[in-house]
């Protein structure tokens, strides 16, 4: 009996469990857009065969899933293979956007579902005392927290301050987990900024890039936000200058931000700005690079406040490339966080709707041609102690791209000033092949109430299912250890 029900279970497993391909591709670099082409910038494929694995290792299932029990291992090959199933994702948004959540019987049994489903896999707690226990955990196993609160998109300042307290509370409750545990606090400036307010700025900021001689009264020490590919379609017309009321709640954002950063730095916990779509992102530029002039002091170990940038943008290698620059020139060290993107669906639809080209690259591989030379650039930066960045992405090919350069620099685990991350239940066999590897790696753990990170799990299951779909090596690895343990086990 024993032997036919390991039979079935080697059968079900193998179906997950398909020969990985160790083919590796060279990745084509585009040229840049602008005159100043920086060597830094295009990424040179190894000689050797380090890409094949010697510097990124999954063929040791045992050692990259070594703090992981049979149960999780189970969850986790369960939950992302429903991921990856589109009727299921496409039920279950229905679901979440539908007048059933309205029902109190239905409400209590779709949030029970989510909660032990996806929630669990891509949440780290619903609060700060459940998130810190998970942060143990994977400091335990090697890995660091990213604390971000599932929270965005505000329309008045009475949910800006509440949004703010809740961030605070984040970098207060640092100085109580173990010593550096936690890498990053994440914000959105859309939860602590009145959504119409970000809007009215980037309209006003996109103007000025047309017209130089539109004056700004409000506007602070910033850096280049704009370059000459980025989309201006937003902004078709002259926008009204700011109110008296808008001034007033740009000068109560500011506020917000500038005690969120000096709590950080007086932690010496470095704060990270997350990116949102092109709509709002020039005014969140603009309030990041304003905070990082201030707090970025020149001769700090790494930068207090960083930015994002989404490669998927056509304009972000420019636009990485001016930031810098100007920087440099005011001694100051600049940080990013290095994504992909996670808004393709809505930026493709609102510039088609408007008659305008989208802003995201035109293929999948112009945008990983993209992300590999922005993450070579700042490899670069870190070694001429200019820059720091952190290398979110859970692309293999990028991960093992970056390490050998890397690696090749001489950047290593005692280096503060790169990180590589990946979302928390996603990319295991990455993060763990990267931190095996001899780099710091970070998960990046949303955390709070199922009902208020529905926006943060919808996105995600949207934005994110081509990738959980195409990219089947977590669920193929662990689906190997599962079997692995299963043999010993039975004694096979």
């Amino acid at each position: 009996m024993a032997i036919r029900v390991t039979q079935k279970l080697f059968q079900r497993f193998s179906q997950i469990t398909r020969p990985l391909s160790s083919s590796n591709s060279s990745i084509p670099v585009l040229p840049l857009n602008f005159d100043e082409k920086p060597d830094s910038f295009v990424v040179k494929q190894p000689e050797n065969e380090i890409l094949n694995g010697s510097i990124v290792n999954f063929d040791d299932t045992q050692k990259l899933f070594s703090t992981f029990s049979t149960t999780k291992l189970i969850r986790s090959v369960f939950n992302l293979n429903m991921a990856s199933i589109d009727p299921v994702v496409d039920m279950g948004i229905w679901v979440m956007r539908s007048k059933l959540l309205e029902v109190p019987v239905f409400r209590q049994a779709i949030l029970g579902s989510v909660k032990h489903s996806f929630y669990e896999q891509f949440v780290a707690g619903k609060d700060l005392i459940e998130t810190s226990q998970t942060v143990q955990k994977i400091y335990d196993a090697g890995l660091r927290g990213m604390l971000v609160y599932g929270l965005e998109h505000a329309y008045d300042n009475e949910s800006c301050d509440q949004n703010f307290k809740t961030f605070l509370n984040t970098i207060e409750s640092t100085k109580f987990f173990p010593p550096s545990s936690v890498s990053f606090v994440i914000v959105k400036i859309s939860a602590i900024c009145p959504m119409e307010l970000l809007e009215r700025i980037s309209d006003l900021l996109r103007w000025e890039k047309q017209d130089p001689s539109f004056k700004l009264p409000w506007k602070q020490n910033t850096l280049p936000i704009f370059s000459d590919s980025s989309p201006l379609y937003h902004t078709l017309k002259k926008p009204d200058p700011l109110t008296s009321k808008e001034e007033q709640d740009l000068q109560l954002t500011l506020e917000r931000l500038t005690k969120l950063c000096q709590r950080c730095l007086e932690l010496n916990v470095p704060i990270t700005v997350d990116a949102e779509d092109t709509k709002i992102q020039p005014a969140i530029d603009y309030l990041t690079y304003n905070s990082a002039i201030e707090y970025n002091k020149l001769g700090d170990s790494t930068p207090i406040v960083y930015g994002t940038l989404q490669a998927y943008l056509k304009d972000a290698k420019e636009r990485l490339f001016l930031a810098t620059k100007a920087a440099e020139k005011m001694g100051l060290p600049l940080g990013f966080k290095l994504v992909r993107g996670a808004y393709m669906s809505s930026e493709s639809k609102l510039a088609n709707s408007l008659g305008f080209e989208s802003p995201i690259h035109d293929t999948i591989q112009d945008t990983h041609n993209c992300y590999n030379d922005c993450a070579s650039y700042m490899l670069d930066k870190i070694v001429d102690g200019s820059g720091a960045v952190v290398l979110a992405t859970h692309n293999v090919e990028s991960g093992k791209l970056a390490a050998t350069k890397a690696r090749d620099l001489g950047i290593g685990k005692e280096h503060e000033r790169l990180q590589f991350a990946q979302l928390y239940g996603m990319s295991e066999a990455l993060s763990y092949g990267l931190k095996n590897a001899g780099f710091q790696v970070s998960k990046y753990l949303t955390f709070g109430p199922v009902e208020e990170v529905i926006p943060y799990l919808l996105r995600r299951a949207e934005e994110n299912r081509g990738m959980l779909s195409s990219s089947s090596l977590d669920r193929q690895l662990m689906g190997m250890e599962l079997k692995r343990r299963l043999r010993a086990g039975f004694g096979l």
